[in-house]
């Protein structure tokens, strides 16, 4: 047991978080995401009857995110609907990022374009038991640094 660490990150996926560097990629995704065939060998570590968002809460409570080369956060844009449609999923997860000033914009990507970015750059997907399709994201990790005294 540990204190101060969200019992929804189990071993394997505390592993995952700690040994990922600065840049890599990270996705929570719904339980319908092809993580099989998009991970390539690459961890898939499933949060079954966990939804997306108190996932994305108990990663991002240990990962901090890049602040460098744009948003840090992407969600899948939801096919069949409007540009700028954000299902209520999606926008839980941007709100509560932005209420605990964590991340203040995500940037929406294209369904098949998300998927070619989780195949290349994804260091693991953890898959929940959300339901809501298309309520996906990916988190890019950051530094944590200290203050250089001048």
């Amino acid at each position: 047991m540990l204190k101060n660490i969200d019992p929804l990150l189990s071993p394997e996926l505390l592993h995952v978080l700690a040994a990922m560097g600065h840049g890599d990629e990270i996705v929570v995704a719904d339980a319908n995401f092809t993580a099989e065939t998009l991970a390539g060998g690459k961890p898939v570590i499933r949060l079954p009857g966990v939804g997306l968002q108190r996932a994305c809460e108990a990663v991002l409570s240990v990962l901090p995110l890049d602040a460098d080369g744009g948003p840090p956060a992407c969600y899948m844009q939801v096919s069949g609907r409007p540009e700028g449609f954000v299902s209520a999923v999606q926008r839980g997860v941007i709100e509560w990022m932005a209420s605990h000033d964590i991340c203040e914009a995500a940037q929406a990507i294209e369904r098949f374009a998300f998927y070619d970015r989780v195949r290349s750059s994804a260091r693991a997907i953890v898959v929940t038991g959300e339901l809501q399709p298309f309520a996906n994201f990916i988190f890019r990790k950051g530094v944590i640094a200290q203050v250089l005294a001048a």
